[in-house]
């Protein structure tokens, strides 16, 4: 499908920051569109598609350039899940490079003496790291499917390492708030902050020269330059100061793998999403199955009865995910079962529309026999409607504010996203079970829910969104917004959000919902908390109506959607 010649809008509003396009103004420009949590990634990926470049070539210059400009969740010491629809041969395809447990890893190596959960050590340790995942995947994804060569699409990040970058608000705020935790580690404050632990003001200039050189490795070399040789001995080294497990054996054993997604329909529209080890992708498609029994665009955005129904069904998707979820390679999901029409008409018929249930009353259903808070989402779609959905992550904010010393980067915290002991919460407040224990070389469950839905074969939409277990209702609620309320892009990206994850039993809402809304909901049942923290920010891109569009949550400053210029050479 040829999309050269269309329009382009950037539905991007405006922001107290930076001032972005007016959603009432749109700006247009040449094929494609890219939108990221970050500025200069967005542009570095909208060069690489002026340049030739396709929808996966601008997605990896993207992902480099985070590393760089937003180090509280782009990455290399993290992992994530890339999903792809190629237009050439309208097959879509995803790539899950989530973080692997070391060798070393053993079942029970977060509990102490008394068989405590030693919450140090499974998030803020050198321990609290697997095996990163983020180059290997950006390599096999380029093999199968780049077009420009590898090293043109790192460009952008090393030279914004090398020479710096202006420090945005958002970054100079997050580093102030947390500069206790980072400083406690030597390396991530020399690199983050200035002489004495001072932090950076916002347009100040950072500079990550140890950064650029493990990135020039990486272009030079390819996986080898991050997996094996001076930038492995660097973590290898790093891990044996801390007392991690990440050795050379772990490193060098790591593989990204090629999976297939889940996909399903909702209202006569194809979903594509990710399979596990994401409990994002199948749990969206179990909620739409359950909402498809009932008269949503009826109801209203932001009514009681809507918003009632969808604490109502993620209640129900966020026990199952506590049974059911885990690596796929090291345990049986029952991915169809979860996903198929006829258990979303049996969830639906417990739904009782005028009253809430208690958390405690819902168990997982009986399956048969046998059978990040912090992260980035960016989503990029090209001149021939290839569209590009990655969420990547290192789990907290600045992972587990640890750095590899002389090389630039932090290591991540994600092997808390495994359950450390059954019954026990991670750090989101999510439950597992035998699904998500840990093992040597197992991925630990995620809620990255990077997500394309299709009208009639071709791409509408990507999007997904960072925010830990409130991802998989952020890319519920964006869904829902689009195609039940009919809102666009960033209509949809803006409206207010809800989150329910059964337990604990809270309904958490966001400011923006009518009071009137908020006193139903509480006569209802249930237990209503104002969120102190706004929810995810949602990145989205598509085509519809020969326009591409895109859209940046305003809710982290400094997002931006960005349409390539005129074609360069």
């Amino acid at each position: 499908m040829l999309l050269l010649g269309a329009r382009v809008v950037a539905q991007v509003p405006d922001t107290p920051i930076i001032r972005y396009q007016d959603t009432a103004h749109p700006v247009y420009g040449a094929a494609g569109m890219v939108a990221s949590q970050n500025l200069y990634a967005s542009k570095a990926g909208a060069d690489v598609l002026a340049a030739g470049g396709n929808a996966v070539d601008a997605a990896i210059a993207v992902s480099f350039s985070l590393a760089v400009t937003l180090p509280r969740a782009g990455n290399l010491g993290g992992g994530g899940f890339m999903l792809i629809h190629d237009s050439a041969t309208g097959e879509n395809t995803s790539i899950d490079y989530r973080e692997m447990a070391p060798v070393g890893a053993t079942r029970d190596m977060y509990l102490d003496k008394e068989g405590n959960v030693d919450r140090n050590r499974a998030m803020f340790s050198h321990l609290a790291s697997g095996v990163p995942g983020t180059v290997a995947g950006l390599y096999q994804a380029h093999q199968q499917f780049g077009r420009l060569p590898w090293k043109r699409l790192l460009e952008a990040a090393i030279a914004q390492a090398r020479y710096g970058v202006p420090v945005s608000f958002d970054l100079a705020e997050m580093l102030k708030s947390r500069q206790l935790r980072m400083c406690r580690n030597a390396a991530t404050c020399g690199y983050f902050y200035k002489d004495g632990g001072e932090p950076y003001a916002a347009g100040e200039l950072l500079v990550q020269s140890d950064l650029a050189d493990t990135l020039e490795r990486i272009a030079n070399e390819g996986p080898d330059g991050f997996y094996k040789g001076k930038t492995a001995e660097l973590i290898v080294d790093e891990m044996k100061r801390g007392g991690g497990l990440v050795d050379a054996e772990s490193l060098v054993a790591y593989r990204a793998v090629d999976r297939k997604p889940v996909s399903g329909t909702y209202r006569g529209y194809e979903v594509v999403t990710m399979s596990p080890p994401s409990s994002g992708g199948v749990h969206v498609l179990q909620m739409l199955n359950t909402l498809e029994h009932f008269p949503v665009a009826e109801f209203g955005a932001g009514s009681a009865d809507s918003i009632h129904l969808l604490a109502e069904v993620a209640r129900l998707a966020y026990a199952d995910r506590s049974e059911y979820l885990g690596d796929p390679d090291y345990y049986d999901v029952p991915v169809e079962w979860l996903i198929s029409k006829e258990y979303g008409k049996e969830l639906a018929a417990t739904i009782d529309m005028r009253k809430a249930r208690e958390s405690t009353d819902v168990a997982p259903g009986v399956a048969p026999q046998p059978e990040s808070p912090d992260t980035t989402h960016f989503s990029v779609i090209d001149a021939d409607g290839s569209i590009v959905a990655t969420t990547t992550t290192l789990n907290f904010s600045f992972g587990s504010a640890i750095s590899v010393a002389g090389a630039g980067f932090l290591l991540n915290n994600e092997m808390d996203d495994f359950v450390s002991k059954p019954g026990v919460p991670n750090a989101y407040g999510l439950l597992g079970g035998e699904a998500n224990a840990i093992a040597a070389g197992k991925r630990p469950l995620s809620s990255m829910t990077p997500t394309i839905v299709l009208a009639d074969g071709q791409p509408w939409f990507a999007t997904g969104s960072p925010g830990g277990s409130r991802i998989i209702t952020s890319v519920l609620q964006m869904l829902v917004n689009v195609i039940d309320h009919g809102m666009n892009l960033a209509e949809a990206v803006n409206a207010p959000r809800m989150h329910h994850q059964w337990l604990p039993d809270i309904l958490q809402l966001e400011s923006g919902f009518s009071p009137d809304t908020v006193k139903i909901l509480r006569e209802r049942g249930h237990a209503v908390q104002e969120s102190r923290s706004s929810m995810g920010s949602v990145q989205a891109v598509g085509f519809r109506d020969g326009v591409f569009r895109g859209a940046s949550d305003p809710r982290r400053p400094n997002a931006a959607s960005v349409a390539p210029a005129a074609a360069t050479q």
